[in-house]
């Protein structure tokens, strides 16, 4: 791929979702776009960017099938356990206190682990709650997205949950491929949406008591974080928590959150 075609995905990329891509990824690009040229029936990488910006081409349509190929989803259950260790002594707290209504939301639900993840805790540590949980999970894509909606994993997907919380949330689909099925228990608490994060304001008024933004930023420059950092400063309910990736931090941009732990920060109130 020719460095200006790169600079023109690198472009495009960084103005429809805020992905940053470093220098010298054009290998990377050239052999990920492959699949949207055999399914275009496009011969290079020129092509499909002028396919982008013609008539006949669905552009919000095609640039989630984009992103989808650029992207990448790396997730699984209770994935960096220790910030749905400290969610268990926040929502029992909460509880404790008399509250009813809990919101929380799952920034980058990619498919799914991480919003049943969150389901699953809240469930094992409310004893017996008789309020309003709802979680919201987003993604900018379409695809992952309904992936995670149907919730279903493989036995190779599903190993981060334990046996007996698998036993208790998961039906097994019969078949020769044993798929496990989220059951109605958490698949019901989760209502999935698409959203960018990369285009603030969000349409959602929150409050939220808990936000889990966790390993995404790490794609965004300083300019689109601070922009991301801003909202979440203004739907996370006073007390309430933003928790990001263990490799990610809010260094160096304006924020008014209290840390409390890295990647665990504190709205005062």
């Amino acid at each position: 791929m020719e460095k200006r075609t790169f600079d023109a995905f690198r472009k495009l990329i960084y103005d429809k979702s805020g992905i940053t891509l470093g220098e010298g990824k054009e290998a990377l690009v050239s052999a990920r776009i492959g699949k949207r040229l055999r399914a275009l029936e496009l011969d290079t990488p020129e092509d499909y960017l002028k396919y982008l910006s013609s008539p006949e081409c669905d552009s919000d349509s095609e640039f989630v099938e984009l992103l989808d190929v650029i992207s990448t989803n790396v997730t699984s259950f209770f994935r960096e356990p220790a910030h749905f260790d400290f969610m268990a002594s926040f929502v029992e707290k909460m509880v404790a206190e008399g509250r009813n209504k809990i919101r929380i939301w799952c920034a980058a639900s990619s498919s799914g682990e991480e919003p049943y993840t969150i389901a699953m805790t809240f469930l094992e540590n409310i004893g017996g709650f008789r309020g309003d949980c709802r979680i919201l999970a987003t993604d900018i894509s379409t695809r992952i997205l309904k992936m995670a909606k149907a919730g279903e994993y493989t036995e190779q997907k599903i190993q981060g949950v334990p046996p007996q919380l698998r036993s208790r949330y998961f039906n097994v689909i019969p078949g020769a491929n044993k798929i496990y099925k989220a059951s109605p228990d958490i698949a019901d608490m989760i209502t999935f949406s698409r959203l960018n994060l990369s285009t603030p304001p969000f349409p959602m008024k929150g409050p939220f008591d808990l936000i889990f933004c966790r390993n995404v930023m790490i794609y965004f420059d300083n300019t689109v974080r601070q922009r991301l950092l801003k909202e979440f400063e203004r739907l996370l309910r006073p007390g309430g928590y933003l928790m990001v990736g263990h490799s990610e931090s809010l260094a160096g941009l304006q924020c008014s959150l209290d840390t409390i732990k890295p990647s665990v920060y504190h709205k005062k109130g």
